[in-house]
C-alpha cells in the first residue's frame, strides 16, 4: 500500500511521521525548506506533561537533554505574591492521584524547550527510522484524489508527482494544502502581541516560572511572564498593546533592564541577551479538517495561544488523535467513520479552547470596568491565567471527548470510574504482559487498545500464580476475540474503580468504556465502536483536483 504523504516538516509533521512508523505505516514528509532549523532560543514551546511523554515515546531525546520542567509557578500582582503553586516534577510526567478530598494533586510540571531543539530531536529520531522519507526543498502545488489514494505534485527543476494512500497537511498557518482544498480559515488576527527575549541571568526564583500582572514600576506593561530554560536561560514575554508602536532594539533593552531591576531589588543584575523577537498570536479555526483522503493538523487546522493556551501542544494532540486512526485505516482494520471522528473530536475540543480564551480576554485584558472592582475578581483572573499556563481548567486541561462518535452504546454492564468516558485515563502503574511494572502511559501509541483489569492484591503475589487464576483466563480469552489488536494490563487500583473492573483504553489514552467485570460481548461491542465499526467497502469517491498538472508523473 502507498505511504502516507505528510506536507510540512515542522514539529507536528515530524511527530506524525514517527507516530505512524511506530504503528507500521510508512510516510513521505515533503519539507518546503532545506531540512535545517533556525536557532532561535526566544522561540520556545511549552508541552503539557502528557504530550511531552508522547514525544519522548517517539524517540525524541532532546526533551530530557535540552528541556526543563518548572519546579513551581508564581503569580504576582503589583508588588505582592498572589499564588505560589508547586508543580509535580515526576519524570513520568503525570499527576499522582489521591482519593482523599483534602489532598489535591499537584499539577504536573509542563516541559519548556526551544523549538529548534525539539525539531532536532524529532529529526534525529527519524534518522533512525526506515519507514520515513524526508524530502527537502519540496514545495507543494497540486493535489489530486481518487478512490484509491492521493497524488501530490511538488515544484522543482523537474517537477515530481508523489503517490500516497492519504495526505495530511501539517504545513502551518499559511497552509498550501488548506488553500488548495478551498477550506475557509475564519477567526481573529493579532489577538495578543508580546515582545520576547531569551537571556542568561540569575532571577530570585530559580527553576520556577512567574506571571507578573500590573508590575509597580513606571512604564511597565500590563503583564510579564518569565519562564526558565536550561543553562540559566530565561524566556521573558512582555504583553504589548494591541496596536502599539514597533518594538525597537533600544526600547526592548530598556524593558529588560527595568524588568530585571524591578525583580531584583532595584539593581539590574548582569545578563547576556541571546535572542529577541515579537510574538503575534491569532485565533483561527479551519471549517473542515478532512476532505476525503486529505486531512489537516496543527497550525494548518487551528491557531491559538492567547492567555496561556499552547498552539504546538494542541498540534501534538492532533497527532495523538489522528495517528492511530490513520494507522488502523491504512491497515484496513477500521471503517471510514474512524477518520471522520478525528474532525468531530479534535475540532470540537479546539473550538471549546478558543471559545474559553475569547470569552476570557475581555475580562483579562479589558483594562477596567465593573468586573475589575468586584470582590475576588483579581484573584479569579490570576487563577484563570495560571490554569492556562500550567495545564488546568478550560484554558489548559487535556481535552475529553464525551460526545465522541466512537463511544459505545449504553448497556447495563457499563460502570462509571473516576475518569469520565472520553477523558484521558490516569497514568497508574500497571503490570505488562511480560511481567514488568510500567506506567500505563508507556503502553500507549502502539495502535492497539489497552484492556486494564483492576485487581487489588496482585502486587504481593507472584505473577505466575494470579495470571492463571480468577477472571484472568476469561479476560484474556475475551481480548483475543476482539476485532482489533489489544493488550491486557493489570493494576492494583484505579481512581473510583471497584475490584475486578475492566477499562477499555484507546491507543491515545482516552477512556473508551469501563465495565463492572469481565463481560466479553460488551467488551467486543465497545472495541468495535472504538474503531468506528467493521471495515466495509467504500463508495467510489469523486475525483478531487486542486491545482494544475504541470509535469509528467515520476
Amino acid at each position: 500500500m502507498d505511504p502516507v504523504i505528510i506536507v510540512g516538516a515542522g514539529p507536528v509533521g515530524l511527530a506524525l511521521s514517527l507516530a505512524l512508523a511506530a504503528q507500521g505505516v510508512p510516510s513521505i514528509v515533503l519539507d518546503e525548506g532545506s531540512g535545517k532549523d533556525e536557532l532561535r532560543p526566544a522561540r520556545s514551546v511549552l508541552l503539557r506533561a502528557d504530550m511531552a511523554a508522547m514525544v519522548e515515546r517517539l524517540g525524541c531525546t532532546t526533551l530530557r537533554d535540552e528541556g526543563v520542567r518548572w519546579a513551581g509557578w508564581r503569580s504576582m500582582r503589583r508588588g505582592r505574591l498572589i499564588r505560589h503553586l508547586p508543580l509535580d516534577l515526576g519524570l513520568s510526567g503525570t499527576e499522582e492521584w489521591s482519593e482523599a478530598p483534602d489532598a489535591p494533586a499537584a499539577p504536573a510540571a509542563p516541559l519548556h524547550i526551544p523549538q529548534h531543539a525539539l525539531a532536532r530531536g524529532l529529526r534525529d529520531a527519524i534518522g533512525r527510522e526506515k519507514l520515513i522519507r524526508v524530502v527537502p526543498d519540496a514545495r507543494l502545488d497540486t493535489i489530486e484524489q481518487d478512490r484509491d489514494g492521493v497524488t501530490a505534485h511538488t515544484r522543482g527543476p523537474d517537477g515530481t508527482w508523489w503517490r500516497g494512500s492519504h495526505l495530511v497537511g501539517c504545513d502551518g498557518a499559511r497552509s498550501t494544502v488548506r488553500k488548495l482544498l478551498g477550506i475557509r480559515f475564519p477567526g481573529r488576527t493579532a489577538v495578543e502581541r508580546h515582545a520576547v527575549a531569551a537571556l542568561r541571568t540569575e532571577l530570585p526564583w530559580p527553576g520556577e516560572a512567574l506571571m507578573h500582572r500590573q508590575p509597580p514600576w513606571r512604564g511597565a506593561p500590563e503583564e510579564i511572564t518569565a519562564r526558565p530554560l536550561p543553562d540559566g536561560v530565561w524566556r521573558i514575554d512582555w504583553l504589548l498593546p494591541p496596536r502599539g508602536d514597533l518594538v525597537t532594539p533600544d526600547a526592548l533593552v530598556a524593558r529588560i533592564r527595568e524588568t530585571l531591576a524591578g525583580w531584583c531589588d532595584g539593581a539590574t543584575p548582569p545578563y547576556e541577551l541571546i535572542d529577541t523577537g515579537v510574538h503575534t498570536l491569532h485565533h483561527r479555526l479551519a471549517r473542515r479538517w478532512r476532505v476525503d483522503r486529505v486531512l489537516l493538523a496543527g497550525d494548518a487546522a487551528h491557531l491559538l495561544g492567547a492567555v496561556g493556551t499552547q498552539s504546538l501542544d494542541e498540534g501534538f494532540r492532533d497527532v495523538d488523535n489522528l495517528a492511530w486512526k490513520l494507522a488502523l485505516t491504512w491497515h484496513r482494520s477500521a471503517s471510514d467513520r474512524l477518520l471522520d471522528s478525528y474532525q468531530s473530536e479534535r475540532r470540537t475540543a479546539v473550538a471549546s479552547r478558543l471559545r474559553a480564551a475569547d470569552q476570557s480576554l475581555p475580562a483579562l485584558r479589558g483594562g477596567g470596568g465593573l468586573r475589575t472592582y468586584l470582590p475576588g475578581a483579581t484573584r479569579g483572573h490570576d487563577a484563570l491565567l495560571t490554569e492556562g499556563h500550567v495545564g488546568r481548567g478550560p484554558l489548559g486541561a487535556p481535552p475529553a471527548y464525551p460526545h465522541s462518535p466512537l463511544a459505545p452504546a449504553h448497556t447495563d454492564g457499563l460502570a462509571p470510574v473516576g475518569t469520565p468516558l472520553g477523558a484521558p485515563v490516569e497514568d497508574v502503574r500497571v503490570t505488562a504482559p511480560d511481567g514488568t511494572t510500567v506506567r500505563l502511559r508507556d503502553r500507549l501509541g502502539q495502535g492497539r487498545l489497552l484492556v486494564l483489569l483492576v485487581a487489588p492484591g496482585t502486587g504481593v503475589w507472584d505473577r505466575r500464580h494470579w495470571q492463571s487464576a480468577g477472571v484472568m483466563p476469561r479476560l484474556e480469552e475475551a481480548v483475543r476475540a476482539l476485532p482489533v489488536k489489544a493488550e491486557v494490563l493489570v493494576t492494583e487500583a484505579y481512581p473510583g474503580a471497584p475490584a475486578h473492573a475492566v477499562l477499555l483504553v484507546r491507543p491515545d489514552g482516552h477512556l473508551a468504556a469501563s465495565f463492572s467485570g469481565v463481560l466479553p460481548e460488551e467488551l467486543y461491542a465497545a472495541a468495535d465502536a472504538a474503531r468506528g465499526g467493521s471495515p466495509a467497502e467504500q463508495e467510489p469517491a469523486e475525483v478531487s483536483v486542486a491545482g494544475d498538472r504541470t509535469a509528467d508523473m515520476h
